[in-house]
């Protein structure tokens, strides 16, 4: 899991440093791995702008400005809430890409959600693209394959 991590982050510098395009990291469930991840390998300052953890829902509104109505309506878990996230942190950073991942990674449920239901949000220019992962392993492992997915699925929006 270890290398197959590290070759996609490398292949995500790759891609941003080549583009010249930036990306801002919005994490709640994965606590700031995804940031991590990226600013590991040297050169992330060049397309890498910039991560908030929000993992409670107070700081998804707060700092990301996500509306009350959406984590009411749909909570924290949610396409709705990953869809807000990505976008506001894409307008925070002013960045051409964003990330943002929320969900439950174990061992409960959490809002009547079963563990290991992830909604990962990509927004491109105020597209968002949207991918739901369904995991099995323990919180480590899920958080770990949640990262993966999360990054592999940002590489395959261009």
């Amino acid at each position: 899991m270890i290398d197959e991590l590290r070759k996609i982050v490398i292949k995500t510098h790759e891609y941003f440093i080549g583009s010249y395009k930036t990306l801002s990291v919005a994490e709640s469930c994965t606590g700031g791995f995804i940031s991590s991840l990226l600013t590991d390998i040297e050169g992330a300052s060049r397309f890498f702008k910039g991560g908030i953890v929000c993992y409670w829902s107070e700081a998804k509104i707060d700092v990301l400005g996500v509306t009350p109505e959406t984590l009411t309506m749909y909570g924290a878990i949610s396409e709705e809430t990953a869809t807000e996230m990505a976008e506001k942190v894409r307008l925070l950073f002013n960045s051409d890409y964003s990330l943002a991942i929320t969900g439950n990674l174990g061992a409960t449920t959490i809002e009547g959600k079963e563990k290991g239901l992830v909604y990962v949000a990509i927004s491109k220019k105020g597209v968002v693209k949207l991918q739901k992962l369904s995991l099995s392993g323990d919180r480590i492992e899920n958080k770990k394959v949640a990262a993966l997915s999360a990054l592999k699925f940002l590489i395959s929006i261009k």
